[in-house]
C-alpha cells in the first residue's frame, strides 16, 4: 500500500482559495500526513480552447490517478453564484470510473471556499460541493465548534468548511481566524485519514 496523502484539490482564480488551499496543507502536515497540493484547469466557452497539460505556476492539474490513490480529500473553489466553479465542476463531473469502481467510498472529504462579499454564498458553495462527495461515498467532515475560532470570527469560517472573504476587488488578506479555521480543518482531515488509512492496511 502506497504512502498515505491528503489531497487538497482546488480551483483559484484570483488566488485566495489557492491561499486556503496551503494553509489547509499545512494543517495536514501538521497531523503527520503528506499534503498533496492539485488544482485543474479552466474551462473556456470557445470548443477550440485548449490549455497546456502543465500550469504555467502553482499546483499541477489533478489527475484521476491523484484522486483515486489519495486517503482523504479537501476540496476548495470560489463561490459562482452560490455553487462551485465551472472548472471543478467539470473535473468532478469527469470522475465516473473512480464512482463504479467505489475508489473513494469510506475516505473523509471536506471543503472550503472563498467569496468576494460575506454574504457571496459560502455557505451554499460549501454545502453543493458535499453533494458529488456523497455520491462517491465520501465521508464527510467539517469543524466542530471546539475550534473557538468559528465563535470569534468576523469574517470567513463556517462548520461546513473553512472560507475567506475576499472582498470586492480581491483585496483582503487571509485573517487570523480564517487560517486557524483553514489549519484545522486540515489537520482534522489528515488525522482521519491517517487513522482510517491504518484500518484498511
Amino acid at each position: 500500500m502506497s504512502a498515505p496523502y491528503l489531497l487538497v484539490l482546488y480551483y483559484s482564480r484570483h488566488g485566495k482559495t489557492a491561499q486556503l488551499a496551503k494553509h489547509l496543507a499545512r494543517g495536514a502536515e501538521a497531523a503527520g500526513i503528506a499534503a498533496r497540493l492539485r488544482t485543474v484547469p479552466p474551462v473556456s466557452a470557445d470548443c477550440e480552447a485548449s490549455a497546456a497539460s502543465i500550469p504555467d505556476s502553482g499546483a499541477p492539474y489533478c489527475t484521476l490517478d491523484d484522486l483515486r490513490h489519495c486517503s482523504g480529500l479537501a476540496l476548495g473553489s470560489p463561490t459562482r453564484f452560490g455553487n462551485m466553479a465551472a472548472p471543478l465542476k467539470y473535473f468532478l463531473d469527469n470522475t465516473s470510473e473512480l464512482w463504479l469502481s467505489g475508489a473513494l467510498i469510506d475516505k473523509p472529504a471536506g471543503v472550503f471556499t472563498s467569496s468576494a462579499s460575506l454574504h457571496g454564498g459560502q455557505e451554499t458553495t460549501l454545502m453543493t460541493m458535499m453533494i458529488p462527495l456523497l455520491h462517491h461515498g465520501m465521508i464527510l467532515a467539517g469543524i466542530p465548534y471546539s475550534e473557538t475560532a468559528l465563535n470569534h470570527t468576523q469574517s470567513g469560517g463556517t462548520p461546513y468548511g473553512a472560507s475567506h472573504i475576499a472582498g470586492a476587488q480581491g483585496q483582503q488578506p487571509l485573517d487570523k481566524h480564517e487560517i486557524t479555521l483553514c489549519q484545522a480543518q486540515g489537520k482534522r482531515l489528515g488525522e482521519l485519514a491517517l487513522t482510517l488509512h491504518r484500518s484498511r492496511s
